[in-house]
């Protein structure tokens, strides 16, 4: 089968590209065509993935967007694809997986968390914004795709409410974990871990990661951190990952007398030595609609304290793998959850459940779970091409045809 997977960037790092890029390896090795239809590309994890590079000229990263989506929507109508799979901000497609959620539930939740405020009153994301929420109308317009896939119920439920997509055409695949990257770290390795990443035998390590810091809660964590090392002085915060402002968090962490407490370690490809360092993962999120790193401090071991605003937070069962806030925690509550979670033994007696939970969430199960989607998608594809056959995955009540032509 000749299938396309649409994003505009095929790269190493993200959440996103690390999914694409699994998904083609894996589409590849089943025996298919895969072509990764992109702006720009790195270079592909199986041989039998090629690349269609669709590089447009616009001035500007929103016209960018604008101009990438356009030309999908001319290369697919001309190439004889028996299924088209997009996973980015475009709106031509059989399947379209929405593994960040809603861009507009996002602006409403998190947005102005990750900018300045000379950034707010200027107003200075609104064209890309403007085009992100243009092209995501029209992806989820009735009629544009046969099937949606999200990784949590969360988004479902958000993307049912926001454009009426019905129930049934909704198909929630959490994301999968690689088993074998994220284990328990032996004692050997905990310690080696800890020493290369400066922390000391006896410390209470947490570990935040991801990039976005204001969207991931990093403020909130800096702030209940005070109160948290008064009970327990030999507490100490990794922070992994990039954020183009993370010097204001930097400062906040100084102001906040933190400045011997915290390490920002910027952007590491060893994120498995970084579970096996920490006692706790926290990722006091504001909208995330289904972080990996949630899975992988599980498959590691290690408990996470977030909030019901993470789609993996459907993962946590309160008091077995750590502690789900509420979107609008009272003050107090994040240092009493990271307090009782810093206990000792907890992380050693919550480490079997853990385990157990992420080996149900395998990347190998994730991507066996999609491709049932896609099959039946391609399948409904060719049948619709019969008069009187399905337009739609049994079940939904989508109709099969018009995008809409409006602009941003």
């Amino acid at each position: 089968m000749r299938i396309a997977l649409v994003h505009m960037r095929h790269a190493p790092i993200g959440g996103a590209e690390r999914y694409l890029d699994q998904l083609a390896t894996f589409l590849a090795e089943c025996g298919h065509d895969v072509a990764i239809v992109c702006r720009t590309h790195a270079d592909p994890s199986h041989p039998g993935v090629r690349f269609v590079p669709l590089r447009s000229f616009a001035p500007g990263r929103p016209w960018r967007t604008w101009a990438f989506a356009r030309a999908v929507e001319r290369h697919v109508a001309r190439t004889p694809y028996d299924l088209v799979v997009a996973l980015g901000k475009t709106w031509t497609h059989d399947v379209i997986r929405l593994g960040g959620g809603c861009h507009a539930t996002y602006l409403e939740r998190a947005h102005a968390a990750t900018q300045r405020g000379w950034e707010r009153a200027l107003a200075l994301s609104w064209p890309k914004d403007r085009v992100a929420l243009a092209i995501e109308r029209r992806a989820l317009a009735p009629g544009a795709a046969r099937a949606v896939i999200v990784p949590s119920h969360m988004v479902k439920a958000d993307v049912m409410r926001r454009y009426g997509v019905p129930d049934a055409a909704i198909h929630v695949i959490p994301n999968g974990v690689d088993l074998e990257r994220f284990r328990p770290a032996s004692p050997q390795e905990r310690r080696a871990a800890r020493e290369a990443l400066g922390c000391a035998p006896e410390d209470d390590v947490l570990l935040f990661l991801g990039s976005g810091f204001g969207r991931k809660g990093l403020d909130r964590v800096l702030d209940a951190l005070p109160a948290l090392v008064r009970r327990r002085p030999r507490t100490r915060l990794l922070v992994v990952g990039r954020d183009s402002g993370w010097r204001l968090f930097f400062r906040r962490a100084q102001r906040l007398g933190l400045a011997d407490r915290v390490s920002f370690l910027g952007s590491r490809d060893d994120p498995e030595r970084c579970y096996a360092a920490a006692d706790l993962y926290v990722l006091p999120t504001r909208y995330d609609s289904f972080a990996y790193t949630v899975l992988e401090a599980f498959a590691s071991g290690i408990p996470v304290v977030t909030t019901e605003d993470a789609g993996a937070a459907e993962l946590v069962e309160d008091g077995v793998h750590g502690a789900v806030l509420p979107s609008r925690f009272p003050p107090g509550a994040l240092a009493r959850a990271l307090f009782d979670w810093t206990a000792p033994g907890r992380r050693e007696k919550s480490q079997g459940a853990l385990r157990a939970s992420a080996e149900s969430h395998s990347r190998a199960r994730c991507l066996e779970a999609t491709w049932k989607v896609l099959e039946a998608a391609a399948a409904i594809r060719a049948s619709a091409a019969t008069p009187g056959g399905p337009a739609y995955l049994p079940g939904s009540t989508w109709p099969a045809s018009g995008t809409g032509t409006e602009g941003p």
